[in-house]
């Protein structure tokens, strides 16, 4: 996680030894049961990421407690099987940058090694003895299954509404973040905005032609017929985006897309959210960082 994806807030002390910390049992726990799976799953840890989860494990733990490495690992992990196994669904070729798990090993082994790395989390946590934190995250998990689903009824109409891809934002997103918030002892409302926030602000950077932060290749969305907000309020002015969206052709879609002015609408719903999150925030030891969470997560630009 490096200080410039989280708005210059990498330096709090305390942050890189817990990160440090945290790469090396990453390291230790997937690398544990030797063969394929923990293979693929080093490959995946190898990938890289944000580590924003485990970062709000951290900032949302009180005074004078210890953040938690173990809750660190666990949604860290989780969020990797989540992107092993989405990649799989999705068929998406590529991982910032690199092959996908499935498209170099297949698709069983990228599915094993998901689940693998559900079970590491799992384990992971539940060896602290924690049985709330084991439940808090389980239900992160369903609601992560649940909006998968969700996205399977959606892909491919244009009809969906608003709501119903927030509660998809919710699910796939905001839910883990929760999660991460709870687990350090924090606000889950804070984090569920945040996830919401992050997630809109995804969408947007997949329609603009941005691919470093989302880690997929731009237009993924609109080529695989998931209905994002962007593409949603264009197809409700634009037939070219809403035949694309709804399975028709996909050239010249994107920059449609910006002219109806979707994307500019779509960033001030993420900032309504990343407002709600800091509205959420009260004498939090690391009050400011995580309020400069919340500009960071809608204002990336790659």
């Amino acid at each position: 996680m490096s200080a410039a994806t989280l708005g210059g807030i990498g330096s709090v002390p305390g942050l890189g030894d817990y990160l440090d910390s945290l790469e090396e049992r990453l390291a230790r726990t997937v690398a544990s049961h030797p063969g394929l799976v923990a293979a693929v799953g080093n490959e995946a840890l190898a990938a890289g990421g944000k580590r924003l989860r485990p970062a709000l494990v951290f900032f949302s733990t009180p005074s004078g407690q210890e953040p938690s490495l173990a809750a660190g690992v666990a949604v860290e992990l989780v969020h990797m099987a989540t992107l092993v196994h989405d990649d799989l669904i999705d068929r998406a070729h590529f991982r910032r940058g690199k092959a996908a798990a499935w498209s170099v090993y297949g698709a069983d082994a990228a599915r094993a090694t998901g689940d693998y790395l559900f079970a590491r989390a799992f384990s992971e946590l539940a060896a602290t003895g924690d049985e709330e934190a084991v439940e808090i995250l389980a239900d992160a998990t369903l609601a992560l299954a649940r909006g998968e689903a969700l996205q399977r009824t959606q892909t491919h109409d244009p009809a969906t509404s608003v709501e119903a891809y927030l509660e998809r934002c919710a699910l796939k997103t905001g839910k883990l973040f929760e999660a991460s918030c709870r687990l350090g002892g924090g606000s889950g409302e804070y984090g569920l905005a945040l996830g919401i926030a992050f997630q809109i602000a995804d969408d947007v950077l997949d329609c603009s032609g941005a691919t470093i932060e989302t880690g997929k290749i731009a237009g993924t969305d609109r080529r695989d017929g998931t209905p994002t907000l962007p593409l949603l309020l264009a197809a409700q002015q634009d037939t070219v985006v809403r035949d694309a969206l709804a399975g028709g052709p996909v050239d010249g879609a994107l920059v449609r897309v910006a002219a109806t002015g979707a994307l500019e609408r779509s960033r001030e719903v993420a900032l309504d959210y990343a407002e709600r999150a800091r509205a959420c925030l009260n004498g939090e030891l690391h009050r400011d960082e995580l309020e400069a969470l919340t500009h960071a997560v809608v204002n990336r630009e790659r």
